[in-house]
């Protein structure tokens, strides 16, 4: 037998999202790839900026394994940091511009990030911390607005300015090398830093493309912060398949309609607080889509009042499902074409499911966590939602303890509590530290939530678990009314006698605003920290 010997370059080339913005500014040079305000760059253009930058960095000493930080909303710096940061084999840190001034510091020590991009606008979050950051040697100013104020150091075009858009060899040597830095909320201490690998941001892009049917005339309107694990992967998801990036600054339901005319946008992803100002914005039914639009959701189980609320309007709503540390979306409610002759109720319960695994992402499971054990597909026993493959983090950057104890079993553990149905589909029921345990018996959070969304005066929901004497924990609802209606506590528990059994009914109810992450999630830990504070339980 003759062996053949042959360079591992023959049949194998890393996997990175990188490669996405070379083919398609060779594909499409001419096609604008990104749209800010008045501003249009060809993906011709976009490359040359991209090069520009990575040069421009290169210029500065950034070299392999270095972290580069950007503090910005979408604007197209945002963009062009997740192609010219990793390009030098660095790693990209998004910083969420909601975090306050010593948050934002932590995570820049913490991520030993050398320089810093910061927008005008969210520099005052610097300039009072500037001093605290040991291994910070560089600021440069971002100016997209007016107002703000600018740091010392350069402004962003004039960095840029300063390199070559002559391309640049990707510097990966190895397809799990870390690429992106992202740093969950620290709800329960401080923020993790969740590391991705070049391999599973291509992987988890490819599955945005797939399984949202995207392609070169997709026009996707960038609703979800690219801090926000990266964009969910659609900062790579776009270009790989030559769409247009439309950038927005600020998420608000007039800008977003407009943009969604006026440019012909035919992709969005958005967290169900989103969809809930954008189904009832006044003018909502006024807009002239092009096509119908596709909203991609996740953040927090939707509830299928809110689903149906945005069909109505001519969206067509999939749910998808993940974490940070899965790269954003692991699963999707795949849907079946036999299912569009349902009921609109009927369609709305089953795209409210989290679903099965992208094609990308192969592998979840719900299972009991003593037992590691698949729950019985029937529908109703609750267990933890586990994941492995491609798609799930490299782990959290410089704390092996906390790496090891999510990834305990050889599977990535979520904390979310869910069934699966008989055909294999998922449905979240609540997070571990949400579910409501009243007298011994289990209450889901979002059950209970579902129920009150579908009251026509009700804007926003939030249940949580408060003290109680006699049951040791009883939900409560905060809810948000809908402008111009005046419901009362009786109104919102009656409502909820009539639909679900009497011990998941709210025995409170307060009205207010609610608390929300800067991706739109309510925090329902900050509600739930001030009804059980002096107590021993149910404080995170």
């Amino acid at each position: 037998m003759t062996v053949i010997s042959l360079s591992r370059t023959t049949f194998y080339e890393p996997l990175s999202p990188l490669s996405f913005l070379r083919r398609s500014a060779a594909v499409f040079p001419g096609k604008t790839a990104v749209v800010h305000r008045d501003s249009r760059y060809t993906y011709s253009e976009f490359h040359d900026r991209v090069n520009r930058l990575a040069s421009a960095l290169r210029r500065e000493g950034v070299t392999r394994g270095d972290k580069v930080a950007f503090i910005c909303p979408n604007i197209p710096p945002m963009l062009e940091a997740h192609y010219g940061v990793p390009l030098l084999g660095a790693a990209l840190v998004s910083v969420n511009i909601r975090l306050a001034s010593g948050e934002i510091a932590y995570i820049l020590n913490h991520s030993d990030a050398k320089i810093v991009f910061v927008d005008s606008e969210f520099a005052p979050l610097v300039a009072g911390i500037r001093d605290q950051l040991s291994g910070v040697r560089l600021v440069v100013n971002i100016r997209d607005v007016e107002g703000g104020i600018l740091l010392p150091g350069p402004e962003y075009e004039e960095f840029l300015a300063g390199g070559s858009p002559e391309p640049l060899p990707a510097d990966v040597g190895d397809e799990m090398e870390n690429m992106t830095i992202n740093y969950t909320s620290g709800t329960t201490g401080l923020p993790k830093g969740v590391m991705y690998h070049h391999r599973g941001a291509y992987l988890n892009a490819l599955g945005e493309a797939l399984e949202h049917k995207m392609d070169s005339g997709s026009v996707y309107l960038w609703t979800l912060p690219m801090f926000h694990c990266n964009g969910w992967c659609f900062t790579w998801a776009v270009t790989a398949v030559g769409g247009t990036h439309v950038c927005l600054r600020r998420v608000v339901p007039e800008e977003i309609y407009r943009l969604v005319e006026a440019e012909g946008v035919t992709h969005l992803c958005a967290a169900p607080t989103v969809l809930v100002s954008m189904a009832n914005y006044p003018r909502a039914r006024e807009c002239r889509m092009k096509t119908r639009l596709q909203v991609i959701t996740a953040g927090a189980p939707p509830a299928p009042t809110v689903i149906r609320d945005m069909e109505s309007l001519g969206a067509e709503v999939t749910q998808v499902y993940g974490l940070t540390e899965v790269y954003g979306p692991h699963t999707v409610c795949e849907w079946h074409r036999e299912w569009n002759g349902l009921a609109v109720d009927e369609r709305a319960n089953i795209k409210a499911r989290q679903g099965v695994a992208y094609i990308t992402s192969e592998f979840v499971r719900v299972v009991d966590p003593r037992t590691m054990e698949d729950v019985p597909r029937d529908g109703r026993t609750i267990g933890e939602i586990v994941m492995r493959g491609n798609n799930v983090m490299l782990g959290y950057y410089k704390q092996p303890g906390d790496t090891d104890k999510a990834f305990a079993g050889g599977w990535f553990h979520s904390g979310d509590l869910a069934v699966t149905h008989p055909d294999g589909y998922i449905e979240i029921k609540d997070r571990m530290k949400d579910i409501i345990i009243s007298g011994g018996e289990n209450i889901s959070t979002v059950e209970v939530e579902n129920c009150i969304y579908q009251h026509p005066d009700v804007l926003e929901v939030a249940v949580v678990a408060v003290p109680d004497d006699k049951w040791g924990e009883v939900p409560k609802a905060f809810v948000v009314p809908k402008a111009g209606t005046a419901p009362t506590a009786e109104d919102i528990m009656n409502f909820c006698r009539e639909r679900i059994a009497r011990f998941k009914v709210p025995k409170a109810v307060e009205f207010g605003d609610l608390p929300k992450t800067s991706t739109g999630k309510i925090m329902k830990y900050v509600l739930r920290n001030k009804e059980w504070a002096g107590r021993e339980k149910k404080v995170n």
